[in-house]
């Protein structure tokens, strides 16, 4: 077997200005480096939204992908933000840690401002509905779950009504209309990340790196 090398680190660890590493241009940087250092690999953390606690191994799916990790810069190359709107950061006490409890609303803040912005885009538009499509055995429920949370402040799902606990039929159809906009805005966000996520496995792969889970289920080498 050839020998070869390769690092672990959580995307969430790489430096930047936003308070939380993220999936554009700061680990397009890394894994180029990491290929002029001649490492062969980059094993990450799960990359799903994570639960209380912040940890990637308390993750509310196991298919959607952390909001967290969006890159702001990558949204203003696709004309989504303005430079001035990702320019008024959070300020971090300390830049080796990652506040999460504030950069998750400016975050969020962002995104609803992109995401209103692609609304008004044909183009963006049908490549969601696509994506969407594409997603259908996990992504309408797991929209609809993240809406139906957040109105209820976190609250586990446990705590909810009998009805939306049991999947009644009348009871989701209530829901999805009730929170359409932020169904919506969920559906986006996860057509986001999975468009970063996927741009930067092939600048890995572009640089001979392949990267890997450290669990089952995100074993795979991507």
């Amino acid at each position: 077997m050839r020998r070869s090398a390769g690092v672990l680190l959580h995307p969430t660890s790489l430096p930047g200005p936003f308070g939380v590493g993220d999936l554009g241009p700061g680990a397009r940087d890394y894994v180029r480096w990491l290929g002029l250092a001649g490492a062969s690999w980059w094993q990450i953390l799960p990359l799903h939204p994570p639960g209380p606690g912040n940890s990637p191994y308390s993750a509310l799916s196991t298919y959607a992908g952390n909001p967290l990790l969006i890159s702001p810069e990558d949204l203003v190359s696709d004309g989504l933000l303005t430079p001035e709107e990702i320019a008024d950061h959070p300020v971090v006490d300390d830049p080796h840690r990652v506040d999460f409890e504030r950069v998750r609303p400016w975050k969020e803040t962002l995104l609803r401002r992109a995401w209103e912005r692609a609304s008004s885009m044909a183009g963006i538009m049908a490549r969601i509905q696509e994506f969407e499509l594409e997603h259908r055995s996990w992504l309408p429920d797991f929209a609809l779950f993240r809406a139906v949370r957040a109105e209820r402040d976190g609250q586990s799902w446990t705590d909810w009504p009998e009805s939306l606990r049991r999947r009644d039929p009348s009871a989701l159809a209530s829901a999805r209309e009730e929170h359409a906009d932020a169904i919506a805005l969920e559906v986006f966000t996860q057509y986001v990340f999975f468009r970063q996520w996927m741009r930067l496995r092939r600048d890995a792969a572009e640089n001979g790196v392949r990267i890997l889970g450290d669990r089952d289920g995100d074993g795979v080498v991507r």
